[in-house]
């Protein structure tokens, strides 16, 4: 069974099932009325993986904090972390030690907050399945991509409705929201704080991927390497369906934290 024909099994059986909301979502639904949709559809709880990548930025700067000599490569990216292993496997001592995914991260929340309730990610990345299955079994997430949710809410009929006073059952308000944006996570976990500006290579876009890659280890100067495969981030997943350009996917990504923050 694919993820979708599993998700729509485990909605027909009234499953526990909390939604986990990918910071990219403001590019393809509105706020809060996503919220409203996904309790119809059989959500018992709604929240969102800004939270947990409040938690990657805390561990991640606990780490570079106690060795503030070494270089990272730092990425929230399946993708990316794949693609290093297979073709660049001499890097992977850079990955900092101990650091969740923000999906994962969130997924611990879940568990310990909800527990008994499968947590579900929907997001704009299809190697975050082999994520969840490959790298995470034990928090048994399940993936869908925004696309998929679109047609899940087409055979449940499950039509947009607003009521303002939904809202996250979990959320972050801070800079973490901004995370699908290439550099986001260096600017939302306080990482540019404790670098010079020099010292911090922000990149996405696999061919510059791999160019910056092939010459991380002989670059003295970059010390932190914030990578996204996907073009401006995660803001460019295949998971997303949109005729926006990068920069007016930008511009909701910024528009929701700006409007939404307490």
């Amino acid at each position: 069974m694919t993820e979708v024909e599993i998700l729509i099994q485990a909605l027909k059986n009234k499953e526990k099932l909390v939604a986990m909301l990918a910071p990219s979502f403001p590019i393809m639904f509105d706020y809060p009325q996503i919220i409203t949709m996904l309790r119809k559809l059989g959500f018992s709880y709604v929240v969102e993986v800004a939270a947990g990548a409040r938690k990657t930025n805390e561990e991640l700067k606990k780490v570079i904090e106690a060795n503030p000599e070494k270089k990272y490569i730092t990425t929230p990216c399946p993708t990316i972390i794949r693609m290093i292993k297979k073709q660049f496997p001499h890097l992977v001592k850079y990955f900092p030690p101990n650091v969740d995914s923000p999906m994962a991260a969130t997924a611990k929340i879940v568990a310990e907050k909800y527990p008994g309730y499968r947590p579900v990610f929907i997001g704009p990345c299809i190697v975050k399945k082999l994520e969840a299955s490959e790298d995470r079994p034990e928090l048994n997430i399940l993936v869908i991509t925004y696309a998929e949710l679109l047609e899940i809410f087409k055979q449940f009929n499950i039509q947009p409705v607003n009521n303002p006073d939904d809202k996250f059952d979990i959320e972050e308000s801070g800079l973490p929201r901004i995370y699908s944006i290439d550099g986001g996570l260096s600017h939302s976990g306080g990482l540019t704080l404790l670098f010079k500006k020099n010292e911090i290579k922000i990149v996405s876009n696999w061919k510059n991927c791999i160019e910056v890659l092939k010459n991380f280890e002989n670059d003295r100067t970059v010390k932190l390497l914030d990578i996204l495969f996907c073009d401006g981030g995660c803001i460019g997943g295949p998971g997303i369906k949109s005729d926006l350009t990068r920069e007016e996917r930008e511009k909701k990504i910024l528009d929701y934290w700006e409007k939404n923050q307490r």
